[in-house]
């Protein structure tokens, strides 16, 4: 049996089809991509809708897999855009309705560690889950996924798209930026903005504008934003492992497909004498693989809800979510 998972966070719509092995059978995604700005909730809301059910026949048909052949129908509650998330919901119980199977509600963030954990092959791996909405440090203790530290202001990913705009680009600005960061050399003066186990990148994002508008480079302005605020993140990851001391490190997020993120991460990790694991971009970023996964994880530990009982919550905390199937 395999379960099929929806992905409706945010500006990607996303089906996955995953078996009881972790093995991603077929992911089929489509990215709303604005014309101008940042993210309109209600405009990527309508994206979603409009994609969605042909992304279910995709993964459908590139997997194989009849409707009867599934175990459950996994959604993404929280967080993330209301309107997204409403989405995609719909269209989960909507299926779980005509095909007649389980509804599996799904927090984003223990998705994004789950699906690490498991091709990592690590056991208890911390999770540095950098994306748009979302900059945490993740461990499991007692029961639940524990925040160590967060962003105390917007996200890492948010905070790149908007400077990236600002700066005359367009949505997202990730990607982008970091291309434009290989051609900066000069280190320019940036706040270091860790307050102990937390970050924040509003007053970084203030900086780097009023450095742009006295002349710097752009280039030179998109890697001194990459090496600061990657520092702040490996930081903060370092002084998690020390506390809970750990070993292992997984990423997850769209914003740890960066590679001068990973190989920071990397060698922090490994002169400390553990192991760092990051996963494909595919899997990385968000993806509805990563909600079936850990929905078949959910499933299995009993827990499926009714349609009247599968209101999406938008400002879902990663440490409010039971993680029963982690009990042993």
């Amino acid at each position: 049996m395999v379960t099929l998972g929806i992905e409706s966070t945010a500006h990607t719509a996303s089906v996955g089809i995953v078996d009881r092995e972790a093995k991603v059978l077929s992911l089929a995604s489509d990215m709303y991509r604005p014309a101008k700005g940042g993210i309109h909730p209600r405009e990527a809301a309508n994206h979603h809708v409009e994609v969605l059910p042909g992304l279910v026949g995709q993964a459908l048909d590139a997997s194989g897999t009849a409707p009867g052949d599934l175990d459950a129908i996994a959604f993404a509650q929280g967080p993330g855009l209301g309107p997204c998330l409403r989405a995609g919901a719909t269209v989960a119980r909507m299926l779980s309705l005509a095909w007649d199977r389980p509804l599996v509600p799904v927090n984003h963030c223990v998705a994004h560690v789950e699906i690490a954990r498991v091709l990592s092959g690590f056991d208890d791996p911390m999770l540095l889950y950098a994306s748009g909405g979302n900059t945490q440090v993740i461990a499991y203790a007692r029961g639940r996924y524990r925040v160590l530290g967060e962003t105390l202001d917007i996200g890492i990913g948010n905070f790149l798209d908007k400077l990236w705009i600002e700066l005359g680009g367009t949505f997202p600005g990730g990607p982008a930026l970091e291309i434009e960061a290989r051609s900066g050399s000069e280190l320019l003066d940036l706040p270091y903005s860790v307050h102990g186990m937390d970050v924040a990148f509003s007053g970084i994002l203030t900086a780097a504008l009023a450095l742009h508008a006295r002349g710097a480079r752009r280039a030179d302005l998109a890697y001194s934003i990459e090496v600061t605020t990657y520092a702040m993140l490996t930081e903060i990851t370092e002084r998690a492992l020390a506390h809970r001391r750990r070993a292992t490190v997984v990423l997850g997020g769209g914003v740890a497909c960066n590679e001068r993120l990973r190989n920071m991460v990397r060698a922090m990790v490994e002169e400390r004498g553990g192991s760092m694991f990051a996963p494909p971009r595919s899997l990385c970023v968000d993806n509805g693989a990563m909600i079936a996964w850990t929905g078949h994880l959910a499933r299995t530990a009993g827990r499926s809800v009714p349609v009247e009982g599968s209101a999406v919550e938008p400002r879902q905390r990663t440490d409010l979510v039971p993680t029963p199937w982690r009990a042993n």
